[in-house]
């Protein structure tokens, strides 16, 4: 996917992992994001406009969890707000490819102002995503 200028700031993220090749498979295979430039100790990706790159960083410190909505969600953690068709496509493609969630896919705050779909996942250095689909995309940042 080729992405120019955008009007709206993309984000750059880098995340350490400690495997380039889990980094390409799950990433470029399991998720299917298109690969940019690399080099022996980073990728990057594009993750649907925005620069996401794996930087080789063997040692890691442990999880932490916070709970939520009576889950236990990984911080820190990253990812995408997608529209609700593309959240379920998504979550098909994960499930297709037997990806265990550390959160299952839900809606979550069902009937308030915040109701979206979730779900979190590890990739395979651990680092936490959560993807999610607002039931009303115009209530992301309402209180």
């Amino acid at each position: 996917m080729t992405v120019l200028a955008s009007p709206i700031p993309r984000f750059h993220l880098a995340v350490p992992v400690d495997d380039l090749d889990s980094a390409r498979r799950f990433y470029g295979e399991t998720l299917g994001l298109e690969q940019g430039r690399s080099a022996d100790t980073w990728v990057d990706w594009n993750l649907h406009g925005h620069q996401f790159v794996t930087h080789l960083a063997p040692a890691r410190a442990g999880q932490i969890h916070n709970p939520v909505d009576g889950h236990d969600v990984p911080v820190p953690h990253f990812g995408l707000i997608l529209s609700i068709d593309a959240f379920h496509r998504l979550a098909d493609r994960l499930r297709a490819a037997d990806t265990d969630f550390v959160i299952e896919p839900y809606v979550r705050f069902a009937g308030e102002t915040g109701e979206q779909w979730t779900m979190f996942l590890l990739d395979p250095a651990g680092n936490a995503l959560e993807f999610k689909a607002f039931a009303d995309d115009s209530r992301v940042f309402a209180v």
